[in-house]
């Protein structure tokens, strides 16, 4: 069974003049990987996955995994029309990966034991592991405690991305044992961490993404005063990172490092000048992890 735990990062979808940077796509991902980040979660809602084709993503998917190992990509599947995900699914499953993140179906709602039939039949239909992904301010239906802990007990659903807002509901799934809890809310990171969660699937561990690997390793190590530091320096540029609609701040960071270029898909908006120029302020007194080692 699979286990998901560390950093992993919810990659950005580079473009360039509207089309999808396939180089910059890999530029991206060797240099997230480089800094020693467990994985990457590819054509997410960080990748804007909404705005790209389903063979714009697949194409997305194989220049990643022409770069990084397959145990360290996951990609994200998400749609409303049952047989569209599953043909979807299928596609995927093509190639060689670590699991597939799969939110709620979007806009329409359904019931608790509708959700069930969602994921039971996805999950049935899954060569490689699930991660559920509870974020009900994308999808309009938050998943259940009844219902995750049901779901929880399916052979391939093996983890979640948690954004569900509920934090019983996170230390019931924690003290379950039965699935791996990653949060989904970067600001969370340490207090799901020294909780007993396993890690994050993180957007703004795009931006310096060592010390996010630090500071995993640091609660590890029962080092708590050190990761307290260490998250609390990264804090003001978390809540930065989502000061404006996502992926927005991240492609500024990322575009002022050389990495992307400044765009985003219409009618995402690139960040404002303002918010531009308060970004690079605060990254520039933000020291990478082996200038804190002490």
């Amino acid at each position: 069974m699979a286990s998901f735990s560390g950093i992993w990062v919810a990659m950005v979808t580079p473009f360039n003049h509207d089309a999808v940077d396939l180089l910059a796509v890999k530029r991206l991902a060797r240099h997230l990987l480089g800094a020693g980040i467990d994985g990457l979660v590819v054509c997410g809602s960080t990748g804007e996955a909404a705005a790209l084709s389903k063979e714009e993503q697949l194409a997305v998917l194989d220049a990643v995994l022409d770069v990084a190992p397959a145990h360290q990509v996951v990609m994200g599947l998400s749609g409303n029309n049952m047989a569209a995900t599953l043909q979807m699914q299928q596609a995927i499953q093509l190639r060689d990966i670590a699991g597939v993140l799969i939110p709620a179906p979007y806009y329409i709602r359904p019931s608790q034991c509708g959700l069930i039939d969602y994921f039971t039949q996805l999950a049935d239909a899954s060569s490689v592991p699930v991660i559920l992904y509870n974020i009900p301010q994308r999808t309009g239906i938050a998943m259940e405690l009844a219902t995750l802990r049901r779901l929880a007990r399916h052979p391939r659903i093996t983890a979640i991305k948690d954004c569900g807002g509920n934090p019983d509901a996170t230390m019931a799934l924690i003290a379950d044992g039965e699935i791996d809890v990653m949060t989904g809310e970067d600001n969370l990171i340490l207090t799901t961490l020294c909780l007993g969660g396993t890690g994050a699937i993180s957007a703004a561990a795009h931006v310096h993404p060592e010390r996010f690997v630090q500071l995993v390793q640091q609660v590890a190590a029962g080092d708590l005063a050190a990761a307290r530091s260490n998250f609390y320096e990264l804090l003001p540029m978390i809540h930065q990172m989502f000061s404006f609609p996502n992926p927005a701040p991240v492609k500024t960071v990322l575009a002022q490092q050389g990495l992307i270029a400044n765009e985003l898909r219409s009618p995402m908006q690139v960040a404002p000048q303002a918010l531009q120029q308060q970004i690079a302020a605060t990254l520039a007194q933000l020291q990478p992890a082996e200038a804190i080692i002490g």
